[in-house]
């Protein structure tokens, strides 16, 4: 499968490098050409890097930047964004205080991303990993919400491929408890000397 992520940080190496080791072409867009280019020779032969210019071919596309980056590119890429499976993988915290979420009462991220793309399948995932952990191996559990169960099983597979553990929350609605989840994940970190490289995991 195609997938393209928008987004050159961390979080796309972690993401783009679980992808590539499942056989999957990934793409690499950032407003930064040069930096695209440089994680995707880092990702390997099935990796390339360009500018913020098309969503064309791709099949999946991973909004991979922080809360206001991919409210931005769902409203200018709208119109391309029509029928294809939309990855939200960020978290709207307020980092200064970490005490709370930036998004209007009662409304996710993911929410925000559906409103500005309304012809989008979008999906919640991923929010709640850690970049550190996704770039090594070993299988982690990646929650999974969105309204369209199609696109959920799409991106449950590809997680299966890239050796994570999928587990499919049901609707949007649930992205928002995903939101939070991950804020307390983050707020806890200096309590449990976590330094930000924990993960979330349900064990028998």
């Amino acid at each position: 499968m195609e997938v393209l992520i928008i987004g050159a940080g961390d979080m796309s190496r972690g993401i783009g490098l679980r992808l590539v080791r499942g056989g999957h072409q990934v793409r690499i867009a950032d407003r930064d050409p040069d930096q695209a280019a440089d994680l995707a020779e880092d990702l390997g032969d099935s990796a390339s890097g360009e500018g913020l210019d098309s969503a064309a071919g791709a099949e999946v596309v991973i909004l991979a930047m922080p809360y206001e980056g991919n409210k931005e590119i769902a409203g200018l890429w709208a119109d391309q964004l029509k029928g294809k499976i939309v990855v939200d993988i960020c978290n709207p915290v307020d980092y200064d205080t970490l005490d709370g979420l930036v998004t209007p009462p009662g409304k996710s991220a993911a929410d925000e991303i559906a409103e500005a793309a309304p012809g989008a399948k979008v999906v919640k995932a991923f929010n709640t990993t850690f970049s550190s952990r996704l770039a090594n191996t070993g299988r982690l559990d990646v929650f999974i919400a969105g309204d369209d169960a199609d696109a959920r099983k799409q991106i449950a597979s590809l997680c299966t491929d890239a050796d994570l553990r999928p587990i499919d929350v049901g609707g949007r609605k649930h992205a928002l408890a995903l939101e939070a989840f991950q804020l307390l994940h983050m707020k806890v970190q200096g309590e449990i000397e976590g330094n930000w490289s924990t993960a979330l995991t349900f064990a028998p």
